[in-house]
């Protein structure tokens, strides 16, 4: 009987991490090893690293002991510490290590032992301290595992140098194996199925997500190569998540939206090589500095769990009233008002004055370049008018393409679109004022702002500008690993083409391509590169640059490289 590998390790791995699940048998070597789930390293400082793994247990009732070693070498001959750690259901057998006495700037091998059972090697660099010549980011985001393989993250692990890996959220997706009928039937047509196959709502369902994504051998190879700095979006606890609740949530049906939450911060924290919060500061507040020599700032926002209001969308939100044509007429006066509420936070006020504090330390170190994180898109981006670009009967035709059940959502939003709303109310134009708080405040620090993005499954390249006009910074927005963007369901549509027409700001975008931003940085300029791989449902393929531009430091345009 021939037994499917990946199939056998996803299955093995959920029953280890649920005490109620049928355990399975794989082929004996895979049995044989406990590290089924790789190694991790995250969160560098110039002395201090997070490293991380999970074992399997032979026995779930029983605490295990851990063996782990960091050196200078990768034979592992040049030892610089070493230790051991308990861990045990409470925790899933998880393991996280904060090693610190590290010398700033060098590149470190770490391994793991369980009895006579030794880990995969890992490799991370702490940050540097100083004077320091350039700085290589990469980011990305958004890796649905039914929608495709995960050649995105085997790209990264190849490159020939990476800093950190920064990944700007949607690790996981925590729907259900049938929730999208485009994922059922790629996933199906892949061999790639959820586990567990519901949507997750205890501890117990986010902890085996992560277990069945961390056995694929692409994603670890990727966690091996370099160390990652981490910040969830909304799918790491559900859709479109804010401060009292998500989209995807229904407290009757579902239970309390704290304890789902709850339980899936505490897998995040367990699974993820991420410092975890000091005492007495709330699991949300994941944000935090990470300070590259005398070059740049990389500052992770928090966008969802700690202050975000409740996303307004248009469906819900606007009103219509009879237009002079007959056909319904939304009421924008009375929608935008809303929209445009003070009150409606992203970061809210402690982040705000937080992110202000850290922008000002960056401009006064002399450091050319303030990197910020955001789990969404920053750019001002308004809806294209497609009807107005396909007149009616290519209109028509377009919507016969799309599935039956989403066909009346997608003709009203085309006519909405008409009347230059903002394309995305989950981003940051769903939080105008927000934003331009965010804005001030780099203007006030006297910052160069690089951001990065994610969470839209299109690569963008945007130049920011407040609601005066005035420049602020330049975006890179990375597109997703899997996950499909609207090219993916509407081919035929040139959706990029009628974004970047209507929208002075954005300079280049591609709602179709799949990979990643690799971001360089020197003190004469920084180059963002927009990287692409050709395929996603096999091997081999292809890695290029779709797009390249030079920023300067002070100079907040995008020069096309």
């Amino acid at each position: 009987m021939r037994v499917d590998r990946r199939a056998a390790l996803r299955l093995l791995a959920y029953g280890a991490a649920s005490p109620a699940a049928v355990p399975l048998v794989a082929s004996p070597s895979e049995a044989e090893t406990p590290f089924r789930h790789g190694v991790a390293a995250g969160d560098p400082t110039q002395e201090r690293l997070i490293i991380w793994t999970r074992v399997t247990p032979a026995d779930a009732s029983r605490r295990e002991r851990v063996r782990w070693v960091l050196a200078e070498d990768p034979g592992f001959r040049r030892i610089r510490a070493h230790g051991a750690v308990d861990t045990g259901p409470e925790r899933d057998f998880t393991v996280k290590v904060d090693v610190g006495g590290l010398e700033p700037g060098r590149t470190w091998f770490y391994r793991f032992r369980l009895g006579r059972e030794v880990s995969a090697t890992g490799r991370a660099r702490t940050l540097p301290d100083g004077p320091t010549q350039d700085v290589v980011l990469t980011a990305l985001c958004c890796a649905h595992y039914q929608c495709g393989v995960f050649n995105v993250y085997e790209a990264v692990s190849r490159l020939p140098r990476v800093d950190a890996v920064i990944h700007l959220g949607d690790y996981i997706y925590e729907d259900a194996e049938d929730a999208s009928a485009w994922a059922k039937r790629e996933g199906d047509a892949l061999g790639r199925h959820m586990v567990p196959p519901h949507e997750l709502l205890t501890l117990d369902d986010y902890r085996g997500r992560h277990a069945l994504y961390k056995t694929d051998p692409d994603l670890q190879a990727a966690h091996a190569a370099a160390a990652w700095i981490c910040q969830w979006d909304d799918h790491e606890a559900a859709n479109d998540c804010w401060k009292g609740g998500a989209e995807k949530h229904d407290p009757k049906t579902e239970g309390s939206w704290a304890a789902r939450k709850a339980a899936a911060l505490k897998a995040y924290y367990e699974w993820m090589p991420i410092r975890e919060p000091a005492p007495g500061r709330p699991m949300e507040a994941a944000y935090r500095t990470f300070r590259f020599g005398d070059l740049a700032s990389l500052v992770m926002m928090e966008t969802r769990l700690i202050a975000r209001a409740h996303q307004l969308y248009y469906e819900r939100d606007l009103a219509f009233h009879p237009g002079p044509d007959g056909r319904p007429a939304p009421d924008l006066r009375s929608f935008m008002a809303r929209l445009n509420d003070p009150a409606r936070q992203v970061l809210g006020a402690p982040q705000e004055a937080w992110l202000e504090g850290q922008l000002k330390t960056s401009v006064a170190a002399a450091e050319p370049w303030q990197v910020l994180g955001s789990g969404v898109v920053m750019g001002r981006i308004t809806a294209p008018d497609v009807e107005g670009k396909l007149g009616p009967d290519l209109s028509a035709l377009v919507l016969d393409l799309i599935p039956a059940d989403q066909r009346g959502r997608a003709e009203r939003l085309a006519r909405l679109f008409s009347y230059g709303i903002p394309y995305d109310l989950d981003d940051w134009d769903g939080y105008p004022a927000a934003r331009e708080r965010l804005y001030g405040i780099c203007r006030t620090a006297g910052s160069n702002p690089i951001v990065l993005s994610g969470d839209s499954h299109a690569f963008w390249a945007n130049e920011l500008a407040d609601a005066a006009r005035r420049p602020v910074g330049v975006e890179f927005g990375a597109t997703s690993v899997t996950s499909p963007g609207i090219c993916d369901v509407l081919p035929v549509l040139p959706v990029d083409r009628f974004i970047q027409d209507a929208n002075n700001d954005v300079r280049f975008c591609d709602n179709g391509a799949k990979g990643f931003v690799r971001l360089t940085l020197t003190h004469e300029h920084a180059t963002g590169e927009l990287m692409a791989v050709s395929n996603i449902r096999a091997k081999p393929y292809d890695v290029r640059v779709l797009k390249r531009y030079r920023v300067e430091p002070g100079a907040p345009k995008l020069i096309e490289a």
